[in-house]
């Protein structure tokens, strides 16, 4: 079943996640990141101070009030396409969301675009479905290996990552799903994986390191199996076990590593264990931009729209942004739940292949295309809340 049909306009917004490709990786390498509770959920705060900023300006117009108002305004321009202040009013009514049987699922891919000269930058080397249960608080990350072997419609098969550089190439277009690459990534994500998508986010690797340096660093625990931690030359990663406090850049490569470079350790599943450090990234950012000392500090909402309003781009409307602020804004690690395919109740859901070129790939461990169990999996981890 498609989702249901949405405006094509697309639309920036504030959201984050890991995602930048290895300079000495192969074409299909990138690594990405997170989001929050996706980066939607982080940015919501912002509009309702947006509101309170411009209504200021419209009074004062002066004083450093309306400085910060001001950039607010402007990176709020820019996700709505609306340039008139008092259209922005309109944030103060949410929307009704679009739902997947009583669930919101939201698709995020990264993509190296804003870094050209590596190959294959427009990849999307990270991809995740963030599905959110707005009755009981809860959500579920799920990561979408980059090297699953999937049959892209019009163009055969091929790694999943190549999906939004195929729909981009030849424009995509068809009914019930966005337009262009990520309209085809959705087609994909449907078809294999049975998950219906709601809304999406595209953004590129400066989103996540500029937002992380903007709300000042991130905290994550990290649990290597290697009692020295983590370590990746080729990411510049050199991490111990425990609590570590985190710049953009170092947040970065934790989210890129995958443990290549010689003498690596700490990354006994490669990139399954960087998809895993992607997911806790974007809670660890999701925990600290929706913090009292960062939606209370003007300076900083300020920072963090910058750093995020031209690196992102969604299908939201900003009333969707507000109501999944509203709806989500209650939702605490403890309700958080971080799938990979690998790795789901001890089960190993995926195998390895070798493509008709010679590239690694993987395959549903049911068997060459068969996604059925696959598919079973998640219909058993996304609950619809209409049926409780």
């Amino acid at each position: 079943m498609a989702k249901s049909t949405k405006s094509p306009a697309k639309l920036k917004v504030p959201q984050v996640s890991p995602f930048k490709q290895y300079a000495y990786a192969h074409s299909a390498e990138a690594a990405d990141a997170a989001v929050s509770l996706p980066k939607p959920a982080r940015s919501f705060p912002y509009k309702k101070i947006v509101l309170w900023l411009v209504a200021i300006i419209l009074i004062i117009g002066i004083g450093g009030g309306g400085w910060i108002g001001y950039k607010l305004y402007r990176n709020e321009a820019k996700i709505t396409g609306d340039k008139n202040p008092l259209a922005l009013l309109g944030l103060i009514h949410p929307a009704t969301l679009n739902d997947s049987n009583g669930r919101v699922n939201i698709l995020l891919a990264g993509y190296s675009i804003d870094d050209p000269g590596h190959q294959g930058a427009a990849l999307t080397d990270s991809i995740m479905v963030v599905s959110l249960n707005p009755t009981n608080k809860s959500a579920v990350l799920i990561s979408i290996p980059r090297d699953m072997w999937v049959d892209i419609p019009g163009f055969g098969y091929q790694k999943i990552n190549a999906a939004y550089e195929d729909g981009q190439s030849e424009n995509f277009s068809q009914a019930g799903f966005d337009s262009g690459g990520m309209g085809l990534l959705e087609e994909v994500i449907q078809e294999d994986f049975g998950i219906t998508t709601d809304y999406y986010g595209l953004l590129d690797y400066a989103a996540f390191e500029d937002a992380v340096n903007a709300v000042g660093g991130v905290t994550v625990d990290i649990n290597s199996p290697d009692p020295y931690g983590l370590y990746d030359p080729y990411a510049n990663l050199n991490l111990p076990n425990g609590v570590n406090n985190l710049t953009g850049q170092q947040a970065l490569d934790l989210a890129r590593a995958r443990g290549d470079g010689p003498g690596a350790y700490g990354f006994p599943n490669g990139d399954f264990n960087r998809t895993q450090h992607q997911q806790q990234l974007l809670v660890a950012l999701k925990n600290k931009a929706t913090s009292a000392g960062i939606i209370t500090n003007p300076l900083k909402i300020g920072s963090l729209a910058d750093a995020v309003g031209n690196n992102l781009k969604t299908d939201m409307s900003v009333g969707d942004m507000e109501t999944l602020y509203l709806d989500g804004k209650g939702i605490n690690n403890t309700n958080i739940s971080q799938i990979t395919l690998n790795s789901i109740n001890g089960q190993n859901l995926l195998s390895d292949y070798t493509a008709p070129d010679g590239e690694s790939a993987l395959i549903p461990a049911a068997g060459f295309d068969d996604y059925s169990q696959i598919q079973s999996v998640i219909q058993s981890l996304l609950p619809s809340p209409k049926n409780n």
